[in-house]
């Protein structure tokens, strides 16, 4: 659309409505000033103020009625109890809880405070002149002698006794904060050491929950098992299988370089922990032809026909092996437990 076809009234102010030139104000970033104001509902009806009002306080009740469930999902809720919601599936009940409650609580101390903001306080714009933020050279001057008469009269050069010991309890205070990671959970102790892998248990496949033969297990194939006895709806299943989660291979016995490991297995069929030993992730991808196992989170590699030490990655040392065996009814178990701990080394590893 060209400016012959606008209007005249809708032209900028300084348009040649003739020729189509702009003309160059004498201030092209004049202030153009506040609008006017337009009072709120609750400007002039009390009765609306009052009703937000009493809105922003059932907020404020009930983001402290959220604090104080947060505070008693600590004694109701065990930390190693799950629960079924739907659609999260099984989820930690304490997790939860906190969360919820926690996430509720803040939530409506920032509603109420917004719906306040915009109903009760006032909304009036005010524009203020930017004023020099660096103090005066006289003021400058005053602090610094008020600073310097300050630390004369105090002492702290001259009382040596003092000014060290105010740095040695000024030093040590903060250590108080180590006390609170006590709070992060209890101690590991010794169940790092060891999981549910003991001798006579069954391998049981993780996919069929049935316990495994040897003719189960085809060359270049994977499978993953569980120990004997544990279930699914346990507790305290995540717990345990992060332990005890098993890789199976199997191997040509000539293929197999490690002696050890040879010996570990039945019939090429060698049992590896599933936990990677950098930072815990379950390993699943696995190379046929190179016997190679890779962890998706940061490609720590291992070889499992060399007593799955490391080739690549981050990872810094080898997957425990699993010795197993054939009971006298056909069916592969353990012949106890892992070695060494599985997964990443942790602060009271030997």
């Amino acid at each position: 659309m060209s400016t012959q076809e606008i209007p005249e009234e809708n032209l900028p102010a300084g348009q040649d409505t003739a020729h189509g030139a702009v003309k160059v104000a004498d201030n092209p970033f004049a202030d153009p000033g506040l609008p006017p104001h337009k009072p709120r509902v609750q400007d002039i009806d009390e009765k609306a103020a009052r009703r937000s009002e009493r809105a922003v306080a059932f907020m404020f009740v009930l983001s402290m009625l959220a604090t104080i469930g947060f505070i008693a999902s600590y004694v109701i809720f065990p930390v190693d109890k799950n629960v079924y919601i739907w659609p999260f599936g099984h989820v930690s009940a304490l997790n939860f809880a906190l969360g919820w409650t926690l996430g509720l609580a803040l939530f409506f101390i920032g509603a109420g405070a917004v719906h306040w903001a915009r109903t009760l306080m006032s909304d009036v714009e005010i524009a203020d002149e930017r004023h020099p933020m660096e103090a005066s050279p006289e003021v400058k001057a005053k602090v610094m002698a008020d600073f310097a008469a300050g630390a004369a009269e105090s002492g702290f050069g001259r009382r040596k006794l003092i000014r060290n010991t105010l740095f040695g309890a000024l030093a040590l205070v903060p250590l108080s904060g180590v006390v609170l990671l006590r709070d992060m959970g209890p101690l590991p102790e010794k169940k790092l050491r060891s999981t549910l892998w003991a001798k006579g248990k069954l391998l049981i496949n993780m996919n069929t929950h049935e316990p495994l033969r040897p003719e189960d297990v085809a060359v270049g194939s994977l499978t993953f098992a569980m120990p004997e006895g544990l279930s699914e709806h346990d507790h305290n299943f995540q717990t345990e299988i992060a332990k005890a989660a098993l890789m199976i291979v199997r191997i040509q016995p000539e293929d197999i370089k490690d002696k050890r490991e040879l010996e570990w297995s039945h019939e090429g069929i060698v049992a590896f922990s599933k936990i990677c030993t950098h930072v815990g992730c379950p390993i699943s991808l696995y190379e046929q032809q190179t016997h190679h196992v890779l962890c998706p989170c940061h490609q720590s590699t291992f070889d499992l026909s060399d007593g799955a030490r490391v080739i690549f990655g981050p990872a810094g040392h080898a997957l425990p092996q699993l010795r197993i065996g054939v009971n006298d009814k056909g069916f592969l178990e353990a012949h106890g437990d892992f070695d060494e701990p599985v997964g990443p080394a942790f602060w009271e590893r030997g």
